[in-house]
C-alpha cells in the first residue's frame, strides 16, 4: 500500500519549492551580447513563478545578462482560466500574442505542456525561435493523443483515482493546489486536440533544439524526437523522473549552458 505521505513529499520544484536564490525582482543587468529575451513556459498546473521563478533559473539567466519574458499558458497562474476546453484548443497563439511586443527570434524553453506548446509554435512559425529547450516531451509527439492518458490525469484532479496509481494522484495533488483553479486545468486536458506533429515539419526547423528528458520520465524515450531537428542534441538526466525534471540541477545547468553558449 502506497503511504500517502510520499505524495506530499513529491511535490516537484516549481510547483511548490524552497526559494533559496534572489528574488525575481532583483534588476536584469545590460547584456553586452545583446542576446535574444529568453521564454519560458510551464507544464500543466504550474506557472512561471512556481516553475521558474522558485527554481532560481529566472534570476541565474538575469545575472548572466538575459533578458526573460514572464508568461502563464492559458487558465494557469495569472492567465484567464475559462472552465470551456475549447477555449484551449490553439495554445500556441498564446505564445505568440506574448512575442507580439518584441521584434526577432527569441530563445525559448518548455517543460512538458509547456514544451508540446512551444513545439506547436516553432512549427508554424520557425523564424521566431532562435534555440528551443524542450524538456518533459518524447517520442510521444509523434503519435495521436491517446485519451486514456489525459483520463489518468482527470481522474488524479478529481480525487477518483486507482489507489496505487501515483502518478495520477501526484498530478492530481498538484492540481489541486491552492493557487490553482481544478475546473481550468480539468478543461485543459479536455481540449479538442489538433494533429500531431511530422518528423518532416521538425526537420524544418532551423532553431537549435536541446531535449531533455529524465530516464525515470513517462515520456521516454525520446530519442526519435530529438532526431527529427536540424540541429538537436539530447541530454538524459540520470535518476530524474518527470515531476523532478524542473528542479534538477542537471537540467538547470544544461538550459544555461546551451542558452548562453
Amino acid at each position: 500500500m502506497i503511504d500517502l505521505r510520499s505524495v506530499a513529499e513529491m511535490t516537484p520544484q516549481g510547483y511548490c519549492c524552497p526559494s533559496h536564490h534572489m528574488s525575481s525582482s532583483a534588476p536584469t543587468p545590460p547584456s553586452a551580447t545583446h542576446q535574444p529575451p529568453v521564454l519560458l513556459v510551464h507544464g500543466w498546473a504550474g506557472s512561471f513563478e512556481r516553475t521558474w521563478v522558485r527554481s532560481g533559473i529566472v534570476d541565474l539567466l538575469r545575472d548572466a545578462g538575459r533578458d526573460v519574458l514572464d508568461f502563464d499558458l492559458p487558465g494557469h497562474g495569472a492567465a484567464a482560466k475559462s472552465h470551456e476546453p475549447a477555449d484551449y484548443v490553439d495554445l500556441a497563439s498564446s505564445v505568440f500574442a506574448r512575442l507580439d511586443a518584441n521584434t526577432g527570434a527569441v530563445d525559448a524553453v518548455g517543460f512538458s505542456l509547456g514544451a508540446i506548446t512551444l513545439l506547436a509554435a516553432a512549427v508554424r512559425a520557425p523564424d521566431r525561435f532562435n534555440k528551443v529547450v524542450l524538456a518533459g516531451i518524447g517520442d510521444g509527439v509523434f503519435q495521436p493523443h491517446d485519451p486514456r492518458r489525459s483520463e489518468k490525469i482527470l481522474a488524479g484532479l478529481e480525487g477518483r483515482a486507482d489507489p496505487d496509481d501515483l502518478t495520477a494522484r501526484i498530478f492530481g495533488k498538484i492540481g489541486n493546489e491552492a493557487h490553482n483553479d481544478p475546473l481550468a486545468l480539468a478543461a485543459v486536458l479536455r481540449r479538442p486536440r489538433q494533429e500531431p506533429v511530422s518528423a518532416d515539419q521538425l526537420s524544418a526547423i532551423s532553431a537549435e533544439v536541446l531535449v531533455i528528458i529524465g530516464d525515470n520520465d513517462f515520456s521516454q524515450p525520446a530519442h526519435q524526437l530529438a532526431g527529427a531537428f536540424h540541429r538537436a542534441r539530447l541530454v538524459t538526466l540520470h535518476g530524474v523522473d518527470h515531476f523532478r525534471t524542473p528542479e534538477s540541477f542537471d537540467f538547470i545547468d544544461a538550459v544555461l549552458g546551451f542558452l548562453n553558449s
